[in-house]
């Protein structure tokens, strides 16, 4: 058999698993539903210049006679205490809302999947060590260790982020490093280190990619979870200080007018609701897909 016919055996596979993984994600009607509210969001951030009918209004922007107006066609979700255009507003904390998700999930990541590889492949004393300092970490609820860390480093939405990182992080060395025991002894790993590859390729050409599915399925679901956590840090005047249109700062300065004014808050908890939701439900699908004992035909 030629090269090419290998190489085309091989595209044709992956190209039947590829197919095989659309038909399980399309066969759960929750998980499309996910997809589709994720696609949405995505949209709704990218464009939100050209939705947006009053861009400014997500900046500097004040209106002092156009306050607390009830929902209408020139005000779709009504304005706030500034004369503000909600709708607008809301669209650009879903900029917001995608980039903290981003940026959190990715450098938990970066910090939790290095140790939680290094610990399940070395194992002894390192995994020790890594190990008791995640727990240290995780003996703590993640919102309440991220208050503390944002506390201290001082209410902005980039101190929030980082400060979730630092709660989120050993979740994912937990997990990839569980991964890493079960595939340290496996024949391909112990052949690679017969023919003198090195550690660090094996660690992250061999176990890595072979360890990652249970990881992306968890920073799906964990999406959602980060969007609410830094909500409720802004909520607590931790987060994104005004005028930056975020969701949760939006909640948090209309409490005070929701008997009156409801439009104010409900708009912002929705979008926050149905963004979780999203995540959750694409996660699900995603678990779905990824998980080998659903795979069996």
């Amino acid at each position: 058999m030629s090269v090419m016919d290998i190489s085309s055996g091989q595209r044709r596979a992956r190209l039947a698993a590829l197919r095989y993984d659309l038909y399980l994600l399309r066969k759960n009607v929750l998980s499309m539903a996910g997809l589709v509210v994720v696609v949405l969001l995505v949209l709704a951030a990218a464009v939100a210049p050209v939705l947006a009918p009053y861009p400014a209004d997500a900046g500097t922007q004040v209106h002092m006679s156009q306050q607390l107006l009830p929902p209408s066609w020139a005000h779709l979700f009504g304005t706030d205490e500034m004369g503000r255009d909600i709708f607008s507003r809301v669209l650009y904390g879903a900029r917001i809302s995608l980039g903290i998700g981003v940026f959190t999930i990715g450098l938990a990541l970066l910090i939790g999947v290095p140790l939680g590889l290094v610990a399940g492949y070395a194992g002894g004393v390192v995994d020790e060590v890594i190990m008791r300092v995640t727990d240290v970490f995780l003996s703590f609820p993640p919102l309440l260790l991220a208050t503390a860390v944002s506390a201290m480093l001082g209410p902005s939405l980039v101190n929030a982020m980082i400060a979730i990182a630092i709660a989120w992080w050993p979740w994912y060395t937990r997990l990839i490093r569980g991964q890493a025991v079960s595939l340290r002894e496996r024949g391909f790993v112990e052949a690679a280190r017969a023919t003198g590859v090195s550690h660090l390729t094996i660690v992250f050409r061999h176990i890595l990619p072979n360890a990652v599915a249970p990881v992306i399925v968890q920073a799906s679901m964990d999406f959602g979870s980060v969007i609410l956590e830094a909500a409720s840090l802004s909520f607590l005047g931790l987060g994104a200080q005004p005028p930056e249109p975020e969701w949760g700062l939006m909640v948090s300065l209309g409490r005070n007018f929701f008997l009156t004014d409801w439009w104010y808050v409900t708009f912002p908890g929705l979008a926050i609701l149905i963004t979780v939701l999203g995540f959750n439900l694409l996660g699900d699908g995603l678990r779905e897909i990824l998980d080998p004992k659903t795979r069996e035909v």
